[in-house]
């Protein structure tokens, strides 16, 4: 009698399932770096050149936000409605009332108009003058740094774009590494003046927008500078061809202060 044959068998791992050919299940494919970190990715295949490009995209940045906030700060400071009392004021011939409506405002026509009013006999021109010069100085800040950061961007790209063609080029003398060299180098070149066209694009639309902001501020400075002077010069020749003193024409001790 022969001896009885046992056979075994092997079960399955747990958390497989077998496949129909016998074959493993292969594993899915990671992410690629490209989908993973795009501008990671792009940042380390750029060149050095994207360090300036980085710096430049930060200033820009900030510089952009700074500017917003003080503008939304600035339209949130207008006051018409005062300033309409206060030439309301100064037709009446009342001027110490109109420079007690103007004190203490956050209204950059206000201030210039407090300057003007309470500088009128020294110098009521050179008064408004130096107000409104300080004031389109405030709006037009930082703009200068974005005029060069719009400039500066392309260029950077520009230079990177001729590093990562000098590299290409430099490539072909080796035979054996001149296709992944080339192709390298060519990315290289693409990926800086991309990115330094990107900046540009990004700084343009608000240096153009706060620009005409400060064209728009200096106007309404202007104007308002220009009723002023109108006003009181012919509240002045009503005095004098009257002979009678208007109440808040009296010359006052005219104090320095900032604005």
């Amino acid at each position: 009698m022969s001896p009885a044959t046992t056979t075994t068998t092997t079960a399955p791992a747990v958390g497989t399932s077998p496949s129909p050919s016998g074959t493993p299940t292969p594993a899915p494919t990671p992410e690629s770096e490209w989908d993973k970190n795009f501008f990671i990715y792009n940042f380390n295949h750029g060149g050095p050149i994207m360090w300036p490009i980085l710096v430049v995209s930060i200033v820009a940045l900030a510089v952009v936000l700074e500017r917003v906030f003080w503008w939304l700060g600035r339209w949130m400071r207008r006051d018409p409605k005062r300033i309409e009392k206060v030439f309301t004021a100064i037709e009446v011939g009342d001027v110490a009332e109109a420079s007690r409506l103007s004190r203490d405002s956050r209204d950059p026509v206000l201030r210039m108009m407090w300057n003007g009013l309470n500088h009128q006999h020294a110098s009521l021109q050179g008064a408004l003058q130096v107000a409104a010069g300080i004031e389109i100085k405030r709006a037009g800040r930082f703009v200068v740094v974005m005029d060069t950061l719009v400039t500066l961007a392309p260029l950077l790209g520009l230079l990177g774009t001729i590093v990562g063609l000098m590299k290409a080029f430099g490539a072909l003398k080796n035979e054996e590494v001149a296709v992944v060299a080339v192709t390298g180098g060519i990315a290289e070149a693409l990926i800086a003046t991309a990115c330094g066209l990107g900046i540009a694009i990004f700084a343009l639309i608000p240096f153009n927008f706060f620009s005409s902001r400060v064209s728009n501020l200096e106007f309404e400075l202007q104007t308002a500078a220009t009723n002023l002077e109108v006003m009181l010069e012919a509240q002045n020749k009503a005095e004098h061809s009257s002979g009678v003193e208007i109440p808040g024409t009296t010359p006052t001790a005219a104090t320095r202060s900032s604005i």
